[in-house]
Formats: C-alpha cells, structure tokens, sequence
C-alpha cells in the first residue's frame, strides 16, 4: 500500500491549490507540522549538551526545586493535550481505514505533536530544576506558533461548514484552548519571574526544606508526574537493596509535616473554637471542628480524589460491553465521535488510558489521607504531651488519670483517630460508587439486576454483624493473651525458685489452661474470621447467580449478549468492594468518636496551680506563642548537648559555672531562700488539707533537714515549697525569683538511657564532676560490673537495676546538676549504712554544703542531725518544731531525749553492719559477665575471619530472599491430612470459579436455548459457594492446629531450658515470643496466607484464561512477568525495613511518655519541660517519617503493579479483538478475557503487598524455631523412683568429694576440688567476698550447674544418679531475693497442695508472720499481688521463709537470705534457724559475718576454692586466720 503524505489515488485534488493556498486540508495540516519540528530542533540540542556552565548558582541539595509560576496548571494542560492528541491520531487512523493508499496528513502532523508536547514538557522540567528560565523563550515561541497554526486549521473547517457533529472538528477546537491556555502559563511566568523583556530578574531562594541535606521525603517537592507514579522513591528503593534503612537514611520530614508545624495548626483551631464557644465547656464536637478545620481541606481533595478513580473506574465495565459488542471497523475521511467510539481498538486504548489515570487518582487518595492521618496523629500527641505537662499531680496521684491510661490514650487513641482518616474518603465516595453502580447494571440488565444489587446490600448488615462479632472475639483473645503473658511473666522471673523447688510442671501447666481458655477464644475469632472470607468470596457469586439466572428465565426476550453478561460481571465486582468496606469503616467510625471523647476529658483534666504558672517564665498566656518560645528555647538548647561533648574534659568543675549559678552573700534581711507563711496545701480540691498551718523558712546555702514519722507529709512539704500540690491559703515566696531545683524524689525516676545520661540528665558533660559525683554516690563498682560501663541502657527497656542502684543513680542526678537549689527525698532508704555514709560525707557535705548551695534533705536517718543547720520535725501534716539542733535541745528536750535513743539505736546497727565483706546489691553471676566477654571475643573473630564485602553481600542476599524454611515449617506443624485439604481446596475453588465464568461465556453465546446452560451455571455456582466455606474453613483450622502446637512446644522447651540459659537471655526477649510473635502466628498470618494463596491463584487463573482466549498474549507476559518479578523483588527488601522502622521508633515514643508521666514532678522541679517537650518532637517526627516512607513504598509498589494490570488489559484487549476479527474467537470468550485482564491489576497488588507481610510474619515462626533448639535440661536420673527411699534424705548428711563445677561447659571451674563433710543436724556457715563461689556451693546441691568431676553424696545417695524432679523436691533454699507469686497466701506457700491449714498456719508462726496475715481480709486466702508489692521486703523474706519450713526437709540452705533485711527481720530469721530447724542439717552463705559466728563449723571460701574449714571459736584462736580479719573488720 502506497504512503503518502496527502494520499496517492492518482487524482490531483489532494494537492489542488488552486482556492487559496489556506484553503487545501492537506497543506494546513502540513503547516501544523511546522511548530512541532521546530521545538524539537531547538531543544533537543540543548537537551543532549546540558547547559553545563550555565546552571544556577543557588547551592541546593535536591533537583526538585520546583518555582516557576503555574508549574501544576502546566503539567495539567499537558497531560490532557498529551490525551486529546492521542485522540486525534486515533481518530486520524480510523478515518483513514476505507481508502486504498495511507492519508499521512490525518494523523502524522498529531504524531509530531505528541513527541513535541512531551519534549516540551522534559526541556520545560530541566530548565525549572536547573532554574536557568532564560532558555524557557524558545517554549514562548513554540506555544505561539502551534496557537496560529491550530487556529488557522480551525477557521478553515469552520469556512467549509465542518462542523460539531464531525469528531476531528471538536479535537481541533480543543487543540486551540490546550494551546491559548499553555501560551498564557509561559507569559505569566515572564511576567512573574521577568527573566526576558525587564532590566532586573526576580530573585528567588528555594524553600528551607531544599537547601537541608537531611531532608530526603521529596514527595512535597517533586513535579505532579513523579507525585503521581511515586518516581523520586526509585533511588530510595534501590538503595534499600544494597544496604539496610535505617533512621539516616530516611532522613528527616519536611517542615510542613513536622509535628510542630501540624501541633500550632491544631491549636490555632482548638484556640478558634475556645473563642467561639467561650461560654460552653470544651466537648467532644468542638475537637471535631478543630480537627476538620486543621486537617478538612487534604481531606477533601482526598474524597475528590477517590470519587474520580470510583466514577472512572466504571469505564472498565462499559469498555468491556462495547469491545464485545462492536469488533468491526469501518472508515471515512470524517467520523462522528459515535463512530469513532464504536470501533473496538479505539475502546481497548481509552479503557487503557482510563485505568492508569484511575489507578493514579486512587493511589493519589490513599496517600493524601494516609499523610493527613500521619501529620493529625503527631499533632495530636503533642497536644497530648503538652497537657500531660501541666497535669496537676494530684490526678495522677488519686488515680483519676493513671499513667497507663494516658500511654492507651497516646498508643490506641490517636491511631485509631489515623484510621478513621485514612478510611474517611470512604464516607463520602462510597455512596457514590453504589448508586453509579446500581444504575448501570439496571441499565444493562434491567428488573433482574435490582434482586442481584438486593442480594449484596441485604447481606451488608450480616457482615456488619460478623465484624462486630469478630471484634469481640478479638477483644476477649487480648484479655486471656494479657492474662497468659502476666503468668509467663511471673513463671520467667521466678524460674530460679520454680527449678530449684521443682515447681516447674505447676507453672507450666497454670499457663496451659489460661492459654486453653485463649484458645477457645481463638476458635470464635478464627470461626467469624473464616465466616467473614467466605462471604466476601460468595457474596458476589450469589448475587450473579441470582441476577443472571432471573434476567434469563423472567425476560424471554432480554438481551443476554457477551456484552451485556460480562460488563454486569464486572460491575457485580466493583459493587462488591465498597460493601466489604462498609463494616470497617463503620467500626473505625465508631472507635474514632469514642476515641475523642476520651480525648476530650483528658484535655478538660485539671492543670497545676496559678503558682507554677507565675514562676515558670517558660507559660505565657498565649499558648501558641508560648509554644513556640519553647521550641525555639529548646532548639537553642540542642546543639549543646553535641558541642559539650568535644569540650576538653581538664577544666575544673568549681570554676564550672552554669548558668543557673549565682553569687551567694546571706545577709539579715535575705538569709533565706524559700518561706511558707500560714500555708494550707491539699491534693485533691475537694479533699481536707494534707499540710496544714505551714510556717518555715529555709536558709540560704545551708543544709535543712526535713524529720518525722512514716507519712507525716515530708515528701508533701518539698512538693509543696515546689507547686506541685494544690495551695488553698498562703504564700510561698522564693527569695529570688525560682530557678531550676535539683530534685530527687523517694521513688527513683530513670530515664530510658544509658547511666551517664541519667547522671549528666540534658547537661553538658564535665568529665571531673562526673567522676567526682559517681565517686559520692559510690556507683563506680556498679557501673564496672554492668555490660558496658555507664554507657548501659537502663530504665524501662534497659537493664534490671536493684533499688539500691535506682536511687544513687537518682541522687547522682542531682548532686550533678549546678543548681543552687537541691532537693533530696530520702535518699538513704534503700542504701546500707556504708554506702549512706559516704554519701553523707562525699556528696552531701563536701559537693554541695561547701558549694554553699540550699540543699533540703528529708531522711529517717537521725544520726545525721547534727550536720543539719536547721532542722525542721514535722507531725501529721503539721510543723512540729523548727530550728538548730541546739534550740531543740533546750526547748523540745523530750523531743531531742527520742531522737537520741533512736540514734543510738541506729549506730549500733552501723557497728554491727559489716564495712569490707561485700556489696549486697552488687550481687552479681561473674559468670554472666564472663560469658558477656566470651561472646563479644567469639563475634570479633568472626569478623576477623569474614570479608567484610562477602560478609555484607551475604547478609543482602539473606535480606532479598523469601524465609520458606520458615514457611515449611509452619506448614508442616498443620499436620499430614491438614496440607493435603488447604491446597486440594485452594486449587479446586479456583478451578470452579472459571469453570463458572467459561459456562457463563458458553451460554451467553447461545441466544436460543438457555435452560441446559443455566442448570449447569447454578450448579458450578452452588459448588464454588461451597468451596468458599472448605477454604476458608481449611485456613483458620490450620491456623489453629499451628499456633496450638508451637505455643505448648514452646513453653516446654523454655520451662526444662537449663538456668544458664535464662542467665544468657534477655528476658524481654524470650518474653517477646510469647507475646508479640505468638499474637502473630495466632492472628496475622492465616489471614495473609489466605489472602496471599487467593490472590496469587486468582492472578495465575486469569493470565492462563486470557492466554487461553488469546495465545498471543503469551509474548507480551514474558517482559511484563520480568518486570513485576524486579518490582516485587526491590519492595519487600524496602518494605520489611521500612516496617521494622515503624515499628521500632513507636517504641521510643511511647516509653518517652510514660517516663514523663512517672517523671512529672523532676521534670518540672528541673525546669526541663521545654527540653522534654523538643525530645517528643524528634521522636514523634522520626516516627512519622518512617510511617510516611512506609505509606509511599507501598504507593510506589500499587502504582507499579496497577500500570502493570493496565497494560495486561490493553494486550489482552488488543489481541482478542484481533484474534476476533481474524480468527473468529467467539465474542463470549473476548469478554471472559477481559473481564480476567480487569482483575489482574487488582491481585497482582495484593500477592505482592501479602507476600511482603508474609515474609515479616514467617519472622516470628523463625524466632521461636531458633528457640525450639533449646537443649533441656537432663531430668531423668540412673535410679528409678522404687529404689529411692521415701523419706530421703532423713538425717542430713552431706559428703562432698573431690567437688569440681562450672557454669557451662566452655566455662572455667567456679569451684575446684572442693571437700567437706557435714554431720546430720549440723548449722554450717559459708563466708567469702564476691565471687569466691559461695553461691555456686549451694547451686551444685541442686545440680544447678555442671558438675563436671567429683561427686556430692546425700544420705548415702550420689545425687547426680537422682531424677532432677526427686532431688529438688527434697531440699529447700532460700534465696537472697525474695520471690512472691502473684495469687493467694496458701498458694505461695504451698502450690502442691499437699499441706493442711494448720501446718500452713504453723509455718507462719514460725516465721512471726502469723499476725500479719490473721489481719488480712481471707486470711491464707488473701491475694499477693505482682511480685509480693502488698508486702514490705522484709515480710517477703519471711514469707520465703516459711515456705521452706512448710517443705519439711531435712536439708535447709540459706543464700544470703539477710542480705535485703533490715536487723530487727534479721534477729527473727536467726532465732527461727536456732530453734525450728534445731534438728535439721542448715547450710548458711552469710552476707553478715557476725550471723554465721553461732555455726558448728565456718567454711571460708577464695576463688573456688575451700581457704579454712573449722569451727568458728578455732578460727578466732589464730590470729593469722581469714575468718579471724573478717570477724575484726566486721566490729
């Protein structure tokens, strides 16, 4: 066929001129061409070259500074000339379809354009981005001339009476606006930016955002091409491939987006609304209109969004109905769009063009809602965080608002408030969709598709139903899960004592049935949930059964074409969607409005007092201005804490000054620093005053003690004098205007950091204060034992510190802070004599009395009194005296004669106390340590041996694959006949369902008889809606059989785990697998694997059935499988990071508020408030950056995979229209194809999305796989329980030979060839310092660790020959920590059940406990919460105490059992040991020299080994003796 430009049919007129050059079509069309070739000479030079010398001289970071004016109006006008030209070459081609030769003309001249306009568009992106705009004349240019040409075209065919009716008429017309409109854009911007025609060119900066490096979310920033198809986050995505995100990689969010920013938007609306409704109290409507007005307009173009892609996407439907309806094609020189629309080629590209620019709008909602919820989420924790910093103390005191509410507020609250914004676009388009939808298949289907539509919405309110029941279902699984985890809990930080009394199967078997009731819940949830899968899965088929089979029997005369079958097909499943949605939408709706009533009586709470309002500079009226002060505050204050650290370490802290720092000169007139006259103070507003009648004074740079009984409102005074607590009458007056006071408070307060952050808590650094203070509070042989020095996290999420250790960290804290004012609140309480002293002396007196600083001291400590420079005795909630010692000597001398008993009292005490033996609360297993150093020496050679390139290329290759070991293994835990069942189903469901939809084809293809066809039809219906059930019926039983199985293997394996395991594992992880990873092998994953299989199956079904119709199609899958191959491979590598990330900086954020919920009353004695305020920032902002990253990976992923669906429909289209027309396919499989080809675009997301989430949730089988290979200890013995006496070991004696054990077997001996024999009946005492292995002695007759040579022998039986069980069970021990479980008195003495009520009772006596409990409300029945918190320590080790006597064992073994007792508990303890146990073989490990001196015989130990084995009158003898020192250091 001949090509020419205006055709070559031998006649002459296509070059005729002979009317006027302008009036031949075919030389304006050639003028057209003109413009076009001229841009892309022009640009394409400049293009290729760059413009290298040229570029700006702004110093940007990002490509994208986007500032030309009508950037988006430009992109806009492009795209849809880019659409319209589409148009007209389309139109160009098919009116040329009749004539014998090509008429170039029609569609050449639109071809040229199209290349111009997206040259335009690329040259028009590097000139904005490399700002040089000088070079945008040659677009004015272009613009102008294609404006002329186009309306030349347009007047011509108006001359020539073309008009409306004719398609290319209406293009061109359209083609002269695209044109005018991009003209105006390009003058606007000289006009603006005055680059051309003006003397002086505007300056522009780019925005702050562009200029910082750390800045890497672009989405703000980029064009609307890159907004749209997510193209800045390839680099990203491609990078996480090569090595892992972490928090610099991702970088930090746009100012626009940062909470701060987000936090003064809402409270410019919550202000608004004050305003208005000044008179009505703050409810739950008014956060709603603030909300809406902060967050509405995203919102809305959200909903615009969204109702764009819905209405756009019932193109699919109609393409589908005329492709099947009209594959012919026809031609003239002009066609009617009717004409034009009626050809199927023409169709398949603008169902095309219509699903990508669908998929885009949809994504494009998601996004703008996700980032709305993200910027309302971090703006409203603020608005949190700054409440909870003027919460009145007295409401977390009296329990109105306890600590764990406010972190369920933070945590579940203000996500589920992001929930509902993100689900919100719903409300509105969702509507929408059902009615274009119901109007549409009445349209095709008339009466009959009513009763279908019926179907799906009379169905809505049953799974509305199922949701609501689902959700209760979980509910009730949380409570039983959160009982379960409290009784692991327990079972874990008790497991010493559970081994060493051989309680295990108690435990074990306590935690079975909560998790047996879990299960039952678990069954329900997993009942509704396979009741929810199946209906979504029958719904439709129902409602197309339904439909089709009424519309072929009731209307004998309907249209039953291809068409018309598989466009309601189509539509049945866009209906369907919207409907599923329906219940989650309406329940988040319900959470949200239940969320912000919460919120709304938090917000409403009382705030502290006037009083701290005055003196806190940091408070203005104005809470938006004040906020900002204190950010700005705070920002000043951050770069401190980098520049500090590099300071050098050599200068002297006294000449130290900090700003808070000032002169002190006492003179008459200003000697004091704080007064209180006549003050009345109360907690609660309603409640009677707690202090009352206050009137003192504290000087001026001196020491003031605080004294007085338990509960005499000393603690209250200091909160008092700092405004913590509600003033009714008074004055407090500061001398000078209050400045930050350094305070620690009874119950120590740490931060989630490492020891030195706690010490030097926000303050710089000053190497000598620091090692001074750590010297005072004697915290150097803590902090050398801890796994890394002072740089261990400790807190919360850190390591177990003693009470002890808490609170000198606390009082580190503020002997370190250079405030003039220090606050102490009894910080002796939990230290002993010693460690009091040296405070006293090192830090008190010397640091700070010296220093001239006002230090307020609250103590019991009486002996310290004459230190005090006033004294200040405080009685129930009254000042009983005030004054120096010596005035109280002479005017309250009974007062005085009291505190001297009680002095005397406490320095025989110290006497007794023993000063060089050992550190209680430094306790330590010096094997953890040494494994500690074990494991980081093994992990340095091992990467010494590795390349480090090899080494990271194999840690990406394990990144990049899929974990199926783990998947095997959770498959195969289902059991043999459970596999074979899930995928038997999974593969026969799918093969019915498109078994139906061929039958569907097969009948819609025969017009005359439809009966046979639609019994067949109902009957496939009926069997796929009977598969549904099998297969999701099949998931959930899986699931459960699963969970079921690794749960109870877990458990047994953890519980028979030996101690040296728990030694060398973190609790909180092995914790973790029973919470976090349990939760999601019982509830997330057989809903992915559901999801996945069925999406996966339904995308390989629909590509084998359009390859079937088409075969062709086969060539174009091959690069499309690739590419999605690349995709998927690239994401889930992002993904699992980005989501790791998610997770891990929620962590942070949360604990950040629940410490200043507990710190509440430090921070603000600090003065910290603005300090605090900045950290919730940076961790909200890198929370929600990593959420925001985590929204546009999937987008980038959605956007890909939905473009990928779009062109599978366009090949299909193509291919099967031409497979019709040439091979005469029928019609009815042209619409099966297409109708799959639609439902690619849908799954293939979903298999990608449910593969990423697949793979983090296999994680949690792999972690407790890793667990499951846990070695149990060897419970079984050489003698069976016939040949063991039943009453071994009855006389208590005891021969150690030759005794050698270690803690593991790679570990050195803690004791070495140790002998000893000890008669029956006899008291034996063990001394030694730390780690001489006093402690591994009493271990090894539990055969708690390896004994690895020589033997122990018990009443004649060699115990390593016992079962584990037997010898446990027959020896008792009490350990220095005393273990309560939480339950009843009877069960902490006696969980075996074995003993009657009156020897409980007896044992109770014994142990002078039996008065304590008579007092209990239940007697043996009263509760023991958590850990023993109702009792003192001192009655938790009695209580230990008489467990032991209540076993009734001839063996008895005290392991420092004194260590965390005071003396009185002691004495009782020593007595009982006397007489009780007087006919029982007692082993003691002495803390305190002075209590073993009673013993028959002392062993004194040093390194392992036995030193003296004597009795303790012959070791006294000899001077030289070890026992001897101890004994005359202890005096």
């Amino acid at each position: 066929m001949a090509l020419a430009f205006c055709g070559d049919e031998g006649n002459s007129t296509a070059y005729n001129v002979d009317h006027g050059v302008l009036n031949n079509g075919c030389f304006v069309d050639a003028l057209n061409v003109v413009p076009h070739v001229f841009l892309l000479f022009i640009t394409f030079p400049i293009l290729f070259i760059g413009w290298g010398s040229q570029s700006s001289k702004v110093h940007i970071h990002h490509s994208t500074w986007l500032h030309f004016p009508g950037h988006n109006l430009r992109w806009i006008l492009t795209f849809i000339l880019l659409f319209v030209l589409v148009c007209e070459i389309a139109e160009g081609i098919v009116s040329d379809g009749v004539s014998e030769s090509r008429h170039l003309h029609l569609y050449m001249p639109a071809g040229m354009a199209f290349l111009a306009a997206i040259t335009s568009v690329v040259y028009y992106h590097n000139i904005e981005t490399s700002n040089f705009p000088k070079l945008l004349i040659a677009l004015l240019f272009y613009w102008t001339l294609a404006f002329i040409t186009k309306t030349i075209k347009f007047v011509k065919f108006c001359d020539n009476g073309v008009g409306f009716s004719q398609l290319r008429f209406c293009l061109t017309g359209l083609l002269v606006v695209l044109y005018g409109m991009l003209l105006a854009v390009e003058i606007n911007v000289i006009r603006v930016r005055r680059y051309v025609f003006f003397k002086t060119p505007k300056e522009v900066k780019p925005p702050e955002d562009l200029q910082d490096l750390g800045v890497r979310f672009l989405q703000p920033f980029v064009n609307l091409l890159s907004k749209g198809t997510y193209w800045w986050m390839n680099t990203f995505i491609k990078t996480a491939h090569k090595k892992p995100i972490d928090l610099k990689t991702i970088g930090k969010l746009p100012i626009a987006m940062r909470a701060l920013t987000n936090y003064i938007l809402l409270n410019e609306a919550f202000e608004a609304q004050k305003n208005k409704r000044s008179s009505s109290p703050q409810g739950s409507r008014s956060i709603w209109r603030a909300l809406c007005c902060a967050f509405g307009r995203p919102l809305l173009l959200s909903s615009t969004f969204r109702i764009l892609a819905d209405l756009l996407g019932f193109a699919g439907p109609l393409c589908i109905s005329g492709i099947v309806h009209n594959t012919k094609i026809l031609g003239v020189f002009f066609i009617s769009s009717q004409e034009f629309l009626s050809n199927a080629y023409v169709l398949a590209v603008l169902l095309f063009f219509a699903l990508l620019l669908q998929r885009t709008f949809l994504q494009a909602s998601y996004y703008v809602a996700i980032e709305t919820g993200i910027n309302l989420r971090g703006a409203i924790q603020t608005k949190i965080y700054n409440k909870i910093m003027q919460l009145s103390t007295s409401n977390m005191s009296m329990g109105e608002m306890t600590a764990g509410q406010i972190c369920n507020l933070v945590a579940i609250d203000t996500n589920q408030l992001m929930w509902f914004f993100f689900l919100c676009p719903n409300l509105w388009a969702m509507p929408v969709q059902i009615i274009v939808g119901v109007l549409l298949l009445y349209y095709l289907l008339g009466i009959s598709a009513l009763i279908g539509a019926a179907v799906i919405i009379v169905l809505a309110p049953v799974q509305y139903f199922v949701a609501t029941k689902l959700s209760q279902a979980q509910r009730s699984t949380l409570e039983y899960s959160n009982e379960r985890l409290k009784k692991t809990n327990e079972m874990l930080r008790g497991i010493k004592l559970l081994k060493l009394y051989a309680w295990e199967h108690i435990f074990h078997s306590s935690v079975e049935e909560t998790r047996q009731k879990e299960m039952t819940s678990l069954k329900s949830f997993a009942l509704y949930t396979s009741i929810s899968i199946f209906m979504n899965a029958a719904i439709p088929i129902a409602a197309v059964l339904i439909t089709f089979v009424v519309h072929a029997h009731l209307t004998r005369k309907a249209d039953f074409s291809p068409s018309v079958a598989f466009a309601s097909l189509s539509l049945f499943h866009i209906l369907v969607s919207p409907l599923f949605l329906l219940s989650s939408v309406v329940r988040s709706t319900v959470k949200a409005l239940v969320s912000v009533q919460k919120l709304s009586e938090f917000l409403s709470s009382e705030e502290i007092g006037e009083e701290h309002d005055k003196s806190s500079e940091l408070r203005s009226a104005d809470n938006h201005s004040k906020y900002q002060a204190v950010v700005s505050k705070a920002v000043s204050l951050l770069p401190l804490k980098v520049v500090n650290r590099k300071r050098p370490a050599r200068e002297d802290w006294n000449n130290y000054s900090s700003h808070m720092r000032r002169p002190i000169n006492i003179t008459e007139a200003d000697d004091f620093c704080v007064k209180i006259t006549n003050g009345f103070f109360t907690w609660t507003p309603e409640g009677p005053p707690a202090l009352s009648g206050i009137d003192i004074r504290i000087p001026q740079g001196q020491l003031t003690m605080i004294v007085g009984q338990v509960g005499c409102g000393k603690s209250s005074l200091l909160l008092a004098i700092l405004g913590e607590m509600q003033k009714i009458s008074g004055n407090i007056s500061w001398s000078r205007k209050r400045g930050a006071v350094a305070y620690a408070s009874q119950k120590p307060w740490l931060l989630n950091a490492t020891v030195e952050e706690n010490i030097t808590f926000e303050s710089s650094f000053n190497k000598q204060r620091y090692k001074a203070v750590i010297d005072a509070c004697s915290l150097q042989p803590d902090i050398d034992i801890l796994p890394h020095g002072d740089q261990t996290q400790i807190g919360e999420r850190g390591i177990n510190l003693s009470g002890g250790q808490r609170q000198r960290i606390s009082v580190a804290r503020a002997l370190y802070q250079q405030t003039n004012v220090v606050f102490l609140d009894d910080p002796f309480s939990a230290l002993d004599i010693h460690l009091s002293d040296h405070l006293m002396q090192e830090g008190i007196l010397k640091m700070l009395r010296e220093d001239k600083r006002t230090i307020v001291l609250v103590t019991h400590k009486l002996q310290y009194l004459p230190h005090a420079d006033w004294i200040i005795a405080m009685k129930d909630g009254n000042i009983q005296r005030e004054g120096t010692l010596k005035d109280i000597q002479k005017s309250e001398t009974e007062l005085f004669e009291h505190w001297k008993t009680l002095m005397n009292r406490q320095d025989q005490e110290l006497e007794k106390e023993n000063p060089v033996l050992e550190r209680t609360n430094l306790r330590r297993t010096m094997y953890s340590r040494e494994a500690l150093l074990k494991d980081d020496e093994e992990d340095e050679e091992e990467v010494t041996e590795s390349d480090d390139e090899d080494n990271l290329s194999s840690v990406l290759h394990q990144r990049a694959k899929m974990p199926w070991r783990a998947c095997g293994k959770y498959l195969s835990a289902a059991g043999i006949l459970l596999l074979p069942l899930l995928l038997l189903s999974q593969l026969l469901k799918h093969t019915v369902m498109v078994a139906i939809d061929f039958c569907l084809a097969l009948w819609t293809e025969d017009e005359f008889d439809h009966s046979p066809y639609s019994k067949v039809f109902s009957v496939l219906c009926c069997l796929g809606i009977v598969l549904c059930l099998v297969t999701s019926i099949a998931v959930e039983w899986t699931g459960l059989k699963v969970t079921k199985k690794l749960h109870s293997s877990l458990l047994n394996k953890i519980i028979l785990a030996p101690m040296r395991f728990f030694e060398t594992t973190p609790l909180g992880s092995i914790l973790n697998r029973f919470s976090a990873d349990c939760n999601t092998i019982d509830q997330h994953i057989p809903a992915t694997l559901e999801c996945l299989s069925r999406s996966t199956l339904l995308c390989v079904s629909a590509l084998a059935v359009i390859s079937y119709v088409t075969p062709m199609f086969l060539i174009a899958l091959v690069p499309l499988a690739i590419m999605c191959y690349f995709i998927q491979k690239y994401f889930r590598v992002a993904s699992r990071d980005l989501q790791q990330l998610d997770d891990s900086t929620q962590l942070p954020l949360l604990s950040h508020f629940s410490e200043t919920v507990e710190g509440l009353t430090t921070i603000r004695a600090f003065r910290y408030e603005a300090k605090f305020r900045q950290k919730l920032l940076e961790y909200t902002d890198s929370n929600n950056i990593a959420s925001l990253f985590l929204t546009a990976a999937n987008r980038w992923l959605e956007v890909r995979m939905e473009y990928i669906g779009a062109c599978v429909v366009l090949i299909a289209a193509v291919t099967s229209i031409t497979s019709c027309l040439y091979s005469k396919i029928t019609s009815g499989l042209v619409g099966l194809g297409l109708t799959y080809a639609l439902m690619v675009s849908n799954y293939l997301n979903w298999m990608v999305r449910n593969l990423a989430d697949m793979e983090i949730q296999l994680g949690a089988v792999k972690r407790i796989n890793g667990l499951l290979k846990t070695e149990a200890e060897n419970y079984e013995g050489l003698l069976s329980s016939s040949q063991i006496p039943q009453n071994w070991p009855d006389r208590g004696e005891i021969q150690i030979q030759n005794l050698s054990v270690r803690y593991d077997s790679n570990l050195k001996p803690v004791l070495k060839h140790v002998n000893a024999h000890i008669s029956p009946g006899q008291k034996i005492g063990i001394c030694g310092r730390t780690g001489s292995g006093k402690s591994s002695f009493s271990l090894a007759f539990f055969r708690m660790v390896d004994t690895f040579e020589g033997r122990i022998i018990i009443d004649g039986i060699d115990i390593a020959k016992l079962p584990l069980q037997t010898l446990r069970s027959r020896l008792s021990i009490i350990l220095q920590d005393p273990i309560l479980f939480s339950g009843t008195i009877r069960f902490n003495l006696d969980p075996e059940k074995k003993c009657t009520d009156s020897m409980l009772w007896e044992a109770l006596e014994i142990a002078q406990l039996k008065h304590v409990v008579k007092a209990l409300p239940g007697g043996l029945d009263a509760i023991v919460t958590e850990g023993g918190e109702n009792f003192s320590q001192g009655q938790r080790q009695l209580f230990c105490l008489a467990r032991a006597f209540v076993r009734k064992t001839s063996i008895f073994i005290m392991d420092e059992a004194t260590a965390s007792i005071d003396m009185a508990t002691e004495n009782i303890l020593q007595k009982v040991v006397m007489t009780a146990f007087a006919d029982r073989t007692v082993v003691t490990i002495a803390h305190r020299v002075h209590t073993i001196l009673n013993s028959d015989l002392v062993i004194v130990m040093k390194r392992g080994v036995i030193l003296e084995y004597d009795k303790p009158e012959v070791l006294l003898e000899q001077e030289d003796s070890v026992f001897a020192s101890f004994v005359q250091a202890d005096k």
